[in-house]
């Protein structure tokens, strides 16, 4: 899959999390699908920084390593160059993190509009509002990397 391909996987992910938050979640008021849209926001993400680093990689700007740590790495150096600021690098970092944690979690449930989650006695917890900033973010970085990825050179 070539940076292109990924990129248009990024947008159609993130644009059926938008969908869900704004329409479907109004509707059906399940908090069970707050981890549903993350994991969907983390997966348009993964798409969004493969796409960055292979269009990089295309112009024997970087290295891509089978490491996913020092590939993370390396978005986050090339970040500058894309326009993401700090606040989104967070928001990015605490994304994958808490949908690391969904995969280890021990224990799941939904309290008072939000998903929690247990994983070795520690509680995580996801609330729509926090899935309304990923999502902002999540479209931020996109937009920022197809301005830079689609203009002709």
């Amino acid at each position: 899959m070539d940076y292109q391909e990924n990129l248009q996987k990024a947008r159609k992910r993130i644009e059926f999390a938008d969908h869900i938050t704004y329409i479907t979640f109004p509707l059906i008021k399940e908090n069970k699908l707050i981890i549903k849209i993350l994991i969907e926001i983390q997966q348009a993400l993964k798409s969004l920084i493969t796409s960055i680093l292979q269009y990089e990689y295309s112009y024997k700007r970087i290295s891509i390593y089978r490491d996913t740590n020092l590939n993370f790495q390396t978005f986050i150096k090339l970040a500058e160059k894309y326009d993401i600021n700090e606040k989104e690098i967070n928001n990015i970092k605490e994304i994958l993190f808490l949908a690391k944690k969904h995969e280890k979690s021990d224990f799941e449930f939904t309290k008072a509009g939000k998903f929690v989650m247990m994983v070795n006695s520690a509680t995580f917890s996801v609330s729509l509002e926090k899935i309304k900033s990923y999502i902002y973010t999540t479209k931020n970085t996109l937009r920022k990397a197809e301005s830079i990825i689609t203009q002709k050179k």
